[in-house]
C-alpha cells in the first residue's frame, strides 16, 4: 500500500510541474497576443493539475476578447480551488464594472481587499475608487485612491485620479 500511495504522489507532483510549464507557456503566448493558443494552453494546465492561478489568467485572457461573463466563470472557479487568492476576486469586480454593473462590483472588490494572498492590493482599491467615483461619491472614492497610493506610492493612474478628485472638491 505505500508504494501506491508514493506513485500516486509522484504523479501529483509530476502534474503540477506539468501545469507550472503549461502555465508559464501560456502566459507568455498572452503577452505576445496569441489569446487563443494562450487559451488552450491554459486550458491544458487546468487539465493537469487545477490552480487558481490558471483559472484567474484563462479569465483575463478571456476579458482581452470581452467575454466577461465567461471570465467571471473562471475566476469563481480559481475562488473554488483558493479562496484565500485576491486576483479573482478583484477581475470580477474590474469584469462587472466593465459590464456596467456597479454594485454588484462591489462585493467582490472589496473580498479582494482583505484577501490572504495577493500581491496587488492597490488594484482592488482603485477599482473601488472607480465605482464610487461613477456613482458620484467622490470623498469615498478619494478614499480608496489614497489607500492604493499608501500600497503602491508610485501607482500613476491612482495618483491622477486623486488629483482630479482633489480639484472637484476645492
Amino acid at each position: 500500500m505505500p508504494a501506491v500511495q508514493h506513485g500516486r504522489e509522484m504523479d501529483e507532483k509530476e502534474n503540477l510541474e506539468r501545469a507550472v510549464k503549461l502555465f508559464r507557456e501560456a502566459y507568455r503566448r498572452q503577452m505576445e497576443g496569441e489569446l487563443e493558443e494562450a487559451m488552450r494552453l491554459y486550458q491544458e494546465s487546468i487539465r493537469c493539475y487545477p490552480t487558481a492561478e490558471a483559472y484567474t489568467f484563462l479569465g483575463w485572457t478571456l476579458s482581452f476578447q470581452g467575454r466577461y461573463e465567461e471570465a467571471i466563470e473562471q475566476c469563481k472557479k480559481a475562488i473554488a480551488v483558493d479562496p484565500d487568492f485576491g486576483n479573482p476576486y478583484n477581475d470580477i469586480g474590474a469584469y462587472l464594472l466593465n459590464l456596467g454593473r456597479i454594485d454588484e462590483a462591489i462585493p467582490w472588490l472589496e473580498k479582494a481587499t482583505k484577501a490572504g494572498r495577493y500581491e496587488a492590493y492597490h488594484y482592488p482599491h482603485c477599482n473601488l475608487g472607480r465605482v464610487y467615483l461613477a456613482k458620484g461619491m467622490l470623498k469615498k472614492a478619494l478614499e480608496e485612491f489614497e489607500k492604493a497610493l499608501a500600497i503602491e506610492p508610485n501607482y500613476a493612474f491612482a495618483r491622477q485620479a486623486a488629483e482630479a478628485i482633489q480639484q472637484q472638491l476645492h
